[in-house]
């Protein structure tokens, strides 16, 4: 008996190596969830815009087969298929594409849709980057379940080091008061610690509502007024003008008279 079970390590210790090599990647995502895949994924479907934008950063846009609506950059994303929005995802659309990875938004993707993916073997990467370190580890992380973790870390290097050179560039600018729209109806915008507040701050900037408890509140006209903004951004498509022009009928605001 001795014997057979040292052939029987013999056999597997011979067999460890091929079984590491055969293990495809594992990474915890946003939820604390582990996720692991027989093999570098090939089939992806994107669920948000900023999905798909860090999905083509590390490297794997000739991965995507779909994505959510809203998904306009990189230009390649606008000529995919899209599979619903934030609101409404169409799900036998999904599961038709046969993914072997979606990927989705934290705050932007109903955890009860995804579930149901979820029920079906299908595995869902879920993102929530809330500083410039978690953008550079979600390309690394994407890079990794796609097959390209060299290219991935590289390119979450060069991220670190150009928000490096933008921090040093603007640390002795005067600081430029910010409204970043979101919505117009109702009025919405961010606080401090959403991550568009984040890249105003890097950049020279400092919003106007940072301080407001909620992640995205709602505020009145009469509150953009008070606060003067020098500068109006919109989160509108760049086709549509239509919310900045709105500001204009505001002449005494610092952003329009500039």
């Amino acid at each position: 008996m001795r014997h057979l079970w040292l052939a029987a390590l013999c056999v597997l210790s011979l067999l460890a190596p091929s079984l590491a090599q055969a293990q495809g990647p594992c990474v915890r995502d946003a939820l604390n969830q582990k996720v692991c895949l027989a093999e570098p994924a090939q089939r992806i479907v994107s669920l948000s815009p900023g999905a798909t934008e860090l999905l083509f950063s590390a490297g794997a846009g000739e991965k995507v087969v779909a994505v959510s609506a809203w998904s306009d950059y990189p230009p390649e994303a606008e000529n995919l298929p899209q599979v619903g929005d934030s609101n409404r995802l169409d799900l036998e659309a999904i599961v038709s594409l046969a993914p072997d990875l979606v990927v989705a938004w934290v705050d932007g993707n109903s955890r009860s849709q995804l579930e149901r993916l979820s029920d079906l073997g299908i595995s869902v990467f879920w993102l929530a980057p809330r500083t410039f370190d978690d953008i550079a580890a979600a390309v690394s992380d994407l890079a990794l379940l796609t097959g390209l973790p060299d290219l991935g870390n590289e390119r979450a290097e060069a991220f670190r080091a150009d928000m490096a050179a933008l921090e040093s560039q603007y640390a002795d600018a005067r600081p430029v008061k910010v409204f970043y729209q979101i919505w117009d109806q109702p009025l919405m915008t961010v606080n401090r610690e959403e991550l568009i507040s984040k890249a105003i701050s890097l950049c020279g900037g400092v919003n106007v509502f940072g301080e407001l408890p909620r992640l995205v509140p709602r505020i009145s006209r009469e509150a953009v007024l008070e606060a003067n903004p020098e500068a109006i951004i919109t989160a509108g498509s760049s086709d549509d003008r239509q919310w900045l022009e709105a500001w204009r009928e505001f002449p005494g605001l610092a952003a329009v008279a500039a």
